[in-house]
C-alpha cells in the first residue's frame, strides 16, 4: 500500500518467521485497527516511511544465539524511542528486544510449549487492567528465556515454572510477552492486545472489512486490463466461492469458472457442487472430468509433498488447456487464473517469491502455492491470500454469498490424496474413505453440531488389523476420525464428542463400510500436529 494512504494509527508487524505472525495482523484488524506486516529484516527506511504508531516484533523459529538469527535494522531502537513509537515483542521478539538492549537471553532449564498458567506480578502497563496475583492461561512456544533484563525493564508476569512471561519499560514504551496472545488458545490474548493498543498506546479504531472489499476490487481492476479474460478454479468450498464472487463483482462476465473432478473428491461431491453453483450462485461453470489424468500421475506415489506438487502441476495443465479452448471461442486467450488461496496456505507452504519473508520454516506445500510450476502460462490472481478463513466468511457475507457455502468445512485442494496415507490408487482406499467420511459428516449434521466444528473428516490408514465380524476373523483396514475447533486454522483443538455419538458412528462405519473393522479418533491439537493427516 502507498505509505501516504496509511492511517496515522497504523500497527506495523515486523515478521521474524513465526507460523503465527499474520495471526497478529488478523487479530488487530479484528479490533478495527489497520495493520500491515513486513519483513523483520527490512531497511529502517521501510519502517519509518510507513510512520507506524505501534511496532510489534513477531515470534520466530530461530534462537537469538544463532549466527543467522534475524534482527531488526540498526537504528530501529533509537528511532522508536525518539519518535515515541510503542514497541511490543512477542516470544522471539521479546528475546530479541532484551538481547539488543543489553540484557541476557539463555537456553531455559525447562522448555515451555503449549498451554500454561502465568501470574501477574505488577498491575501496570500491559497488565494495567489486572490485579497482582491474577492468573492467565496462555500459549507458550519457546526454549530460550530472558535471564537478565536491560536497564529500565521490569518483570510484570511469570510462568508457573518461574520463567519471565512479560516485561516492560514504560518510560521508553517498550513491552514484551513471552507467550503468543494472538492464538485462540491464549483465551485472554485478544483482551490483552485490546488493552495494549487502546489503553496503553492510545490507538483509535476505524478500519473495517468493507474497506478490504473495495481495496481488493480496485486491485483486481488495476491488474486485469479491460479486454482481459480470467479463469477461476472453483472447488465448491468457501475460499474459491468467495474469490469468484469478488472477482465477478470486479470484472463481470469476463470471469470464466471451471470445476475439476480430479478423482479425489468426497462422496457425490461433483453432483452436489455443480447443482449448487447453478441453483444458488448463478455462475457459468464448466465441469472437467480429469480423474483418470490425476490418478494415473499419482499411482505409486506415497510422499505427501510429492502428491501435492503433482496435483498442483496437473491442475495448471488443465487450466492451460481450458484457457486454450476459451481462446478458440473468444478469440483471445485468458491471461489470469483466480485461486482461493488463504494466508495459512501461504504461511505453511514456504514464502512465495517476492513476499519478502525468509525466516519461516516450511510445514507443507499447498497445491495452489508450493505446487505451482515455474513455467505456468497463466498469471495468478489470489485476492484472499492475506486473509484468514473467518475473514473470508465475513467478506462472503458482505458479498451476499449463500450462507450454506460460508458454513462449509474446509476441504483441502489436493482432496482425498492427503486423507489417504500412502498410494491413493491402491485397492479401494478412495472408496473406503469416501464412505466413512460421508457417514461421519452426516452423523455430525444429524447431531446438530456441524456448525460447532471447524473441520471434520475421515482418514484412511494403510494398516490392517485383526477383527471379528459375523463370527469370522477379519483382517481389514483401520480408519481414523478427525474433528477440530478453531477460528482461523492456525491453531486448533480436537472436538470432544459425546461417547454415545462416537459409539454410534463407529458401529455405522463398521456395519456399512466393507473393508473396515477398526475406527480410531485423533485427539491431537495443532500444534504439535497439523489439522490434515497426510
Amino acid at each position: 500500500m502507498d505509505p501516504q494512504a496509511v492511517k496515522s494509527d497504523l500497527v506495523l508487524i515486523l515478521d521474524f518467521g513465526s507460523q503465527y505472525t499474520h495471526l497478529i495482523t488478523r487479530r488487530i484488524r479484528a479490533l478495527s485497527v489497520f495493520s500491515l506486516c513486513i519483513s523483520g529484516t527490512c531497511p529502517l527506511s521501510s519502517i519509518t516511511s510507513l510512520n507506524p504508531k505501534v511496532v510489534i516484533l513477531s515470534g520466530g523459529p530461530h534462537s537469538v544465539h544463532s549466527n543467522d538469527s534475524p534482527s531488526f535494522a540498526d537504528g530501529f531502537v533509537d528511532w522508536a524511542q525518539s519518535n515515541g513509537v510503542f514497541v511490543l515483542g512477542i516470544c522471539y521478539g521479546l528475546q530479541l528486544l532484551v538481547q539488543r538492549l543489553g540484557g541476557e537471553v539463555r537456553v531455559g532449564e525447562k522448555q515451555e510449549y503449549g498451554r500454561m498458567d502465568i501470574a501477574v506480578e505488577k498491575n501496570c502497563g500491559i497488565f494495567g487492567g489486572k490485579k497482582v496475583g491474577d492468573k492467565l492461561v496462555v500459549w507458550m512456544s519457546h526454549g530460550d528465556e530472558a535471564a537478565r533484563l536491560p536497564d529500565g525493564f521490569e518483570v510484570v508476569a511469570r510462568s508457573q515454572q518461574g520463567a519471565v512471561a512479560a516485561v516492560e519499560d514504560r518510560d521508553r514504551k517498550f513491552y514484551g510477552l513471552q507467550y503468543h496472545p494472538e492464538v485462540t488458545h491464549s483465551p485472554e490474548g485478544m483482551e490483552t492486545l485490546r488493552y495494549f493498543l487502546f489503553d496503553v498506546c492510545g490507538v483509535n479504531a476505524g478500519w473495517k472489512m468493507e474497506d478490504v472489499m473495495d481495496e481488493e476490487i480496485e486491485v483486481i481492476n488495476n491488474t486485469v486490463a479491460p479486454d482481459d479474460h480470467v479463469i477461476c478454479a472453483l472447488s465448491g468450498g468457501v475460499d474459491s466461492t468467495v474469490a469468484a464472487t469478488l472477482v465477478h463483482k470486479a470484472i463481470g462476465d469476463r470471469l470464466h469458472c471451471v470445476f475439476v473432478d480430479n478423482g479425489l473428491l468426497r462422496y457425490k461431491e461433483r453432483e452436489r457442487v455443480m447443482e449448487t453453483f447453478e441453483r444458488d450462485l448463478h455462475l457459468p461453470v464448466t465441469c472437467v472430468d480429469a480423474s483418470e489424468q490425476f490418478l494415473s500421475k499419482l499411482k505409486g506415489v506415497v510422499d505427501p509433498e510429492m502428491k501435492r506438487k503433482i496435483i498442483g502441476k496437473e491442475f495448471i495443465c488443465i487450466f492451460d488447456a481450458f484457457a486454450h479452448e476459451l481462446e478458440q471461442k473468444l478469440g483471445k486467450k485468458p491471461a489470469f487464473l483466480v485461486q482461493g488461496t488463504l494466508y495459512p496456505d501461504v504461511i505453511e507452504s514456504c514464502p512465495p517469491p517476492g513476499s519478502g519473508r525468509t525466516h519461516s520454516h516450511t510445514i507443507k506445500s499447498h497445491h495452489n502455492v508450493g505446487g505451482l510450476p515455474k513455467d505456468m502460462k497463466l498469471k495468478l490472481i489470489e485476492p484472499l491470500k492475506l486473509f484468514f478463513k473467518d475473514e473470508v466468511r465475513q467478506l462472503g457475507r458482505i458479498l451476499k454469498v449463500p450462507e450454506p457455502f460460508l458454513k462449509r468445512h474446509p476441504f483441502p485442494g489436493p482432496g482425498l490424496a492427503v486423507r489417504v496415507l500412502g498410494d491413493v490408487t491402491e485397492g479401494n482406499a478412495l472408496d473406503i474413505v469416501r464412505q466413512v467420511d460421508e457417514i461421519f459428516i452426516q452423523s455430525i449434521k444429524d447431531a446438530g453440531i456441524y456448525d460447532s466444528i471447524w473441520q471434520a473428516f475421515a482418514v484412511f490408514l494403510p494398516v490392517k488389523s485383526v477383527g471379528v465380524q459375523g463370527d469370522q476373523r477379519t483382517h481389514s483396514y483401520v480408519v481414523t476420525l478427525r474433528a477440530v475447533t478453531s477460528q482461523d486454522g492456525m491453531t486448533a483443538d480436537w472436538y470432544c464428542f459425546e461417547n454415545s455419538f462416537l459409539k454410534e458412528v463407529s458401529q455405522k462405519i463398521c456395519n456399512n463400510v466393507r473393508g473396515v473393522n477398526r475406527v480410531t479418533l485423533d485427539i491431537t491439537s495443532k500444534p504439535p500436529s497439523t489439522i490434515e493427516w497426510e
